[in-house]
């Protein structure tokens, strides 16, 4: 076999050598000769031959310390996805660990997936589980795309805004997570190059021509500091350092800032060795510089969620020139720059691997939290949502600090503290006072959750929408799946078939059963009530099975052997086809307004004089209650609901409740979410600050307005609900 023996590799090779031992050098010599056979005569984009990638993976792994198992890895990462080496070969060759590695950052390339989305989630989801067992293989992961974006300019120009995307909403916020700070600010500084490149040039245009000037502002100020600081804290490392340009971008144009507002652009980085010299340091800077108010920031005593720690205090030079003072112990220095890498390249935590445990536990977490493993683009809405670079600090009533990304709301916090606190929320207070459940908390605030008591209590579907975190809207969708089965089934089967009729999909009897048992297995479903009951509970949106479901349904349309589907819209009629009339066909139905009666309804049917028979219910106040002695007895005649009946029914309900702005805007979004339609609503205000609100909506039955009225009952401030005539 043929060999492009590739130059950069002695160079690489002399690296490898100053970190490992000669057997472990052996076998990456090994891994290199397979996979620069494997990949041989292959090209980058850039006529490169291709195993400068894998070589150039496996460099960046080497800057981070990784173990040498991580290069070997990371120079044969390709070859099983790439060329003709099976996993079983690298099994062979190397052992169990190393083919389980370069199978967890191997891409599901022969899986069939509909959309690319589901494709980019599978991918991630196969990741994920695969780093929960080893992290290494995220580290790999984000070394490979490290590259990627280092190359990028060899792509077409929309790969290139696609990969960019992907890599900022995605990749950078796992570095962010893992806290390694290097590889995430120049993913972020790639992806901003490539997203918005005009941005790009005009920040890094703007540092460049104040380079200078403020180089000579930062020495100056480092030499003051170790003047001040050396006779108490002797030996501090102290440097500087400029924004990274998405930081500075962040700020400018999301947070809409002009450059000179933005107060961190320049920062003093001060290592020593004890936490009590960073304190000090802290006291020296404070009394040789005016700090700014709100600008301090203590992450020691509460670390930031990827184990950051540090002190950071803004002040003001003699200049007039804010710049940013880090101060921080050489531990926490290792773990900033190089985060869950730190455990190889320093040995940390190696005595502790609880610590290490800890670290690692949040990808457990999200795996877990999923309220259905199969949706996995959930995890990447989990990514986008809960990986913000900014945490918020709040402390609870007993001064336990809780840290939520930025934008949690209340409900977020009590989910933090723990699933039973959540589900028992009915309230909360923020330093003191009652707030609305979608308050936003902030950073050192005391937050109280107000609990309840009372059994089987439950949160609200509504929260779904205003929970920030997925990790809570999850928790709150497990509940629903869990504790309100029956109600699930009732809604999600209500809503297919409102979304089917305004598709105009028409589907009877045993194919309909089939076609909707087809969606169920789609969606991984055990029978049709999971299916109809993951609706319901929000883990399956129709909408956005819609597409599919009109394919599936025109391809049942065009099959010759159907001929029960009439896909042309039906002018509804009412009839005998939804009451069956004892010894009559085809009778005029009339559904009387009294007391509206609903499939579910006991009901009885009176012959009226040229209006055929009028429908109501048992127990309506114009039924007699013994029919033989009644008047015209004759004229009461047995009738039943139609098994198969497919109508659409409107009933009254009267509402009680508090008179709040809001009210009415919270009903009605409840009945849009559930897909049920207004006819009438009308509100009036009554004595003891309360209001009565009437309302005529369309339901498919008495099981169906039962589950609305449920709804409707978990809103705030209704206090009692009665169906009623109009």
């Amino acid at each position: 076999m043929s060999s492009n023996k590739d130059d950069n590799y002695s160079e690489f090779r002399l690296l490898a050598v100053e970190q490992f031992t000669k057997d472990e050098v052996d076998v990456i010599d090994k891994a290199y000769n397979l996979a620069n056979e494997a990949h041989y005569g292959q090209l980058r984009y850039s006529g490169q031959p291709y195993i400068s990638h894998p070589l150039a993976v496996a460099k960046i792994l080497i800057d981070l310390g990784m173990d040498p198992q991580s290069i070997v890895v990371a120079i044969l990462h390709d070859t099983v996805e790439d060329t003709a080496i099976a996993l079983d070969k690298i099994k062979e060759l190397f052992g169990e660990e190393i083919a389980m590695l370069v199978d967890g950052v191997t891409k599901l390339g022969k899986v069939p997936l509909s959309t690319k989305a589901e494709q980019q989630a599978e991918n991630l989801r196969k990741m994920l589980i695969a780093m929960s067992v080893d992290i290494r293989v995220i580290i790999i992961k984000l070394a490979d795309r490290l590259h990627n974006m280092r190359t990028l300019d060899f792509m077409r120009p929309q790969k290139r805004r696609d990969k960019a995307l992907e890599t900022l909403e995605i990749y950078a916020p796992i570095a962010h997570r893992l806290g390694i700070r290097a590889i995430k600010e120049e993913l972020e500084d790639l992806s901003i190059s490539y997203l918005d490149p005009v941005a790009y040039e005009e920040i890094s245009n703007t540092l460049k021509d104040s380079s200078e000037t403020h180089m000579n502002f930062v020495d100056d100020v480092i030499k003051k500091i170790h003047k001040r600081i050396d006779p108490y804290v002797p030996g501090a490392y102290i440097d500087g350092r400029t924004k990274s340009i998405h930081g500075i971008y962040r700020k400018m144009y999301i947070q809409n800032r002009n450059f000179d507002q933005i107060y961190d652009i320049y920062a003093i980085r001060i290592i020593v060795e004890t936490v009590i010299d960073c304190y000090n340091c802290l006291g020296i800077i404070h009394d040789m510089f005016h700090s700014l108010p709100g600008r301090f920031k203590d992450y020691i005593s509460m670390p930031k969620s990827n184990m950051y720690q540090s002190l950071h205090t803004t002040v003001i030079g003699e200049d007039g020139i804010p710049f940013e003072v880090q101060i921080r112990t050489w531990e926490m220095h290792y773990t900033a720059e190089y985060g869950i890498a730190a455990h190889w390249k320093y040995k940390l935590g190696v005595n502790d691997n609880s610590k290490f445990e800890e670290r690692l536990m949040w990808i457990r977490q999200l795996l877990e939290s999923q309220s259905d493993p199969d949706d996995v683009e959930e995890i990447i809405r989990t990514i986008k949502s809960d990986f913000v670079p900014d945490d918020v600090f709040v402390f609870t009533p007993k001064g336990d600090v809780i840290n939520v990304p930025t934008g949690s709301t209340v409900i977020d916090f009590a989910y933090a503290i723990h699933s039973e606190v959540g589900h028992r929320m009915v309230g909360a207070k923020v330093d003191g006072k009652i707030v609305p459940l979608d308050y936003k908390v902030s950073t050192g605030q005391i937050i109280e959750v107000l609990t309840s008591s009372q059994q089987g209590k439950g949160p609200s579907r509504d929260w779904i929408k205003i929970v920030a975190t997925s990790s809570a809207r999850n928790k709150i969708r497990n509940w629903f799946k869990k504790e309100r089965r029956p109600e699930n089934i009732t809604e999600g089967k209500a809503e297919i078939e409102h979304e089917f009729k305004r598709n105009n999909i028409r589907l009877e009897g045993d194919i309909l059963l089939e076609f909707i048992k087809k969606l169920a297995d789609k969606q991984h479903c055990k029978d049709i009530d999971d299916f109809y009951a993951a609706i319901g509970y929000g883990n399956i949106s129709i909408n956005r099975m819609m597409p599919y479901i009109k394919e599936e349904y025109y391809k049942i349309v065009k099959s010759s052997d159907i001929t029960q589907i009439n896909i042309t819209p039906e002018k509804r009629v009412r009839s005998s086809e939804g009451v069956v009339v004892e010894g009559v066909d085809n009778v005029l139905i009339k559904f009387s307004r009294c007391c509206n009666p609903l499939p579910g309804d006991d009901i009885i049917g009176f012959i009226t004089r040229g209006h055929g028979v009028s429908i109501h219910k048992r127990d309506c106040s114009n039924v007699p209650n013994s029919i033989p002695l009644a008047d015209e007895p004759e004229r009461w005649i047995n009738v039943t609901w139609d098994e198969n009946i497919k109508e659409e029914f409107k009933s009254t309900l009267t509402l009680e409740g508090l008179d709040r702005i809001g009210l009415i805007a919270d009903i009605s979004s409840q009945l849009a979410g559930m897909h049920v339609m207004i006819h009438f609503l009308n509100s009036r205000i009554v004595k003891s600050g309360k209001c009565i609100i009437t309302l005529t909506i369309t339901v498919n039955g008495v099981e169906h307005l039962n589950s609305v009225i449920r709804r409707l009952e978990k809103i705030s401030d209704v206090l009692n609900i009665e169906r009623s005539g109009v």
